[in-house]
């Protein structure tokens, strides 16, 4: 198998997944959206975005059917099953439409739109996000202040999904520091080889740096 990638949020997620799995997967660098690259990756898949899973024959595309994939292949409990697992998508749902989507509305403008020169920050999203992430965050908090990790007493895929965008926080700048818990279990990631640093040994271009910001909000 080969797992297509780059350096942005979801596909370092898949890197991560695949390198803390220690998966029998290649790895190679991709850009679907460059010129003369399309209609090589819309065979495996047709909305062009990466992450891509690929073998002879078949593809897989989003990050999070490539997470289970990967650890039904390893025969690991990363991507819980039984009774555990209602709980895991618990979190995977509501990340992705709360804490997520926080953490990327803010990335986006203070990190995306700057590193490629899309436009200059709308204040008014950034504030958007910023009081959602302080709504989710807090339920993070309450929760993370009397565990160490997601699901059961065990790492999961639902911390390494919930965590998807804070690796970038340099760039979006969001208070982890006002939530002990969760700073607290964000270094807990930290300190797991395959989430610090997925694309060490890899032929993996970096992002282009954002320009230095004023501080605002």
């Amino acid at each position: 198998m080969k797992l297509y990638f780059s350096r942005n949020p979801n596909p370092r997620l898949a890197v991560a997944v695949a390198r803390h799995l220690d998966a029998p997967v290649t790895f190679e660098f991709a850009s679907p959206f460059a010129p003369g690259q399309a209609e090589r990756f819309r065979a495996l898949n047709p909305n062009l975005s990466i992450p891509i899973l690929a073998w002879p024959g078949g593809s897989l595309w989003e990050a999070d059917a490539i997470a289970c994939l990967l650890s039904r292949t390893a025969r690991s409990d990363f991507w819980r099953s039984g009774e555990d697992e209602p709980d895991m998508i618990r979190w995977l749902s509501w990340g992705k439409e709360n804490f997520m989507r926080a953490c990327d509305t803010v990335h986006f403008e203070r990190g995306t739109k700057q590193r490629y020169r899309i436009g200059p920050i709308d204040e008014d999203k950034v504030r958007e996000g910023l009081r959602d992430f302080h709504k989710g965050a807090a339920i993070l908090e309450a929760e993370l202040a009397g565990r160490q990790w997601l699901v059961g007493t065990s790492l999961s895929y639902a911390d390494f999904r919930m965590a998807a965008f804070l690796p970038f926080n340099d760039a979006a700048r969001l208070p982890l520091g006002d939530y002990p818990a969760l700073f607290s279990w964000y270094r807990r990631l930290e300190a797991i080889d395959a989430w610090r640093d997925p694309f060490k040994g890899l032929d993996a271009p970096p992002l282009a740096p954002v320009p230095p910001q004023r501080a605002t909000l």
